[in-house]
């Protein structure tokens, strides 16, 4: 599989996470928008991951912090320095 299609997974609390899509945001560097899967089944859309502040935003909802273990934590400790 080429380097550019490849899904970047961990294992957290027993379950495979996997990073299916996901784009920096070029105006807010910390932001990540990111598509994932648990377990092999595709989680809800897009949904934007704020690394500096730990929180998730869903479509037209609220900022969410973020919870220890879970699919946000694995996108934001990917591209920790």
């Amino acid at each position: 599989m080429p380097i550019a299609n490849a899904e970047m997974c961990g294992v957290r609390d027993g379950h495979q996470i996997c990073i299916l899509k996901l784009k920096r945001s070029a105006k807010y560097y910390w932001e990540y928008r990111a598509t994932v899967s648990i377990d092999g089944q595709r989680q809800r859309n897009q949904e934007i991951y704020n690394c500096r502040d730990r929180t998730l935003t869903r479509k037209g909802k609220y900022p969410i912090p973020l919870k220890s273990n879970s699919p946000g934590e694995l996108v934001c400790n990917l591209f920790q320095k």
